[in-house]
């Protein structure tokens, strides 16, 4: 699962760093609704950053957690039935929240890293899970695949595809075993295709995932608390697991 996201860079480097994956160059259709965060909960169902498959030039803001086209006239009451923050990608055309958008509506949710839980001694404790690079050593961009659906002109809502754990991020969340899936560059602009038939998009969620390198640490257990703002630099920053029990 993967509940928690962060997006820590400005507007102008996420446009430059897409432009190196992208075929062609995207930008923040409403730029000025967008700020960073170092720490997004997406129970609250903020907005994450997606390409739509139908737009791959642009950068929309969308309410995090799918909410199906079926289910548009009571969002609020679709989403205390159902989490649609995460999409399984073994059964996104089994699934009726999910169906429709597995084919028309795949979309490249923008991210610098998440949080995932590791359960050490019967306690759960947040990790924050990066890929560094020479220039952003703190954590580079990457994609999510992600799904989305269009409620109105002005209101997207997406869900983030998880897979099966591979060998690291099973030691990472070592109780569900489950990860978001990140692209790999090469596979980017196949997922936005609209061409894919059903068993290219299965096999593209089994050898998707990004060959960069990935890296974890523990962070405060204020993650989990309610009533703290918990959007802080200090949200990120690794911590000794002692001083968490």
């Amino acid at each position: 699962m993967c509940y928690s996201t962060a997006l820590r860079k400005k507007r102008e480097e996420i446009e430059r760093r897409l432009y190196q994956s992208l075929p062609d160059p995207a930008t923040f259709e409403l730029p000025s609704e967008y700020e960073p965060f170092f720490h997004l909960n997406g129970f609250t169902h903020g907005n994450l950053q997606i390409i739509k498959m139908d737009a791959p030039e642009s950068i929309y803001p969308a309410s995090w957690g799918l909410v199906p086209s079926w289910a548009m006239n009571d969002v609020q009451g679709f989403r205390k039935k159902s989490n649609t923050l995460n999409a399984k990608g073994e059964t996104i055309f089994s699934r009726p929240s999910f169906r429709e958008s597995a084919s028309d509506g795949r979309c490249l949710i923008i991210s610098d890293g998440f949080f995932e839980p590791n359960h050490q001694n019967g306690v759960s404790i947040p990790h924050f899970c990066y890929s560094p690079s020479e220039e952003h050593p703190e954590g580079d961009i990457f994609v999510f695949a992600g799904l989305f659906t269009e409620l109105d002109d002005q209101t997207l809502t997406c869900s983030i595809i998880t897979t099966a754990a591979n060998e690291f991020f099973m030691e990472v969340h070592n109780k569900g075993k489950r990860m978001p899936l990140i692209l790999d560059d090469n596979y980017i602009e196949d997922w936005l295709d609209d061409g894919m038939t059903e068993s290219q998009i299965n096999e593209l969620i089994a050898v998707g995932f990004t060959k960069e390198e990935f890296k974890a640490h523990p962070v405060s257990r204020d993650l989990y608390k309610r009533g703290i703002d918990t959007n802080q630099p200090y949200i990120i920053e690794p911590v000794d697991t002692g001083t968490l029990f």
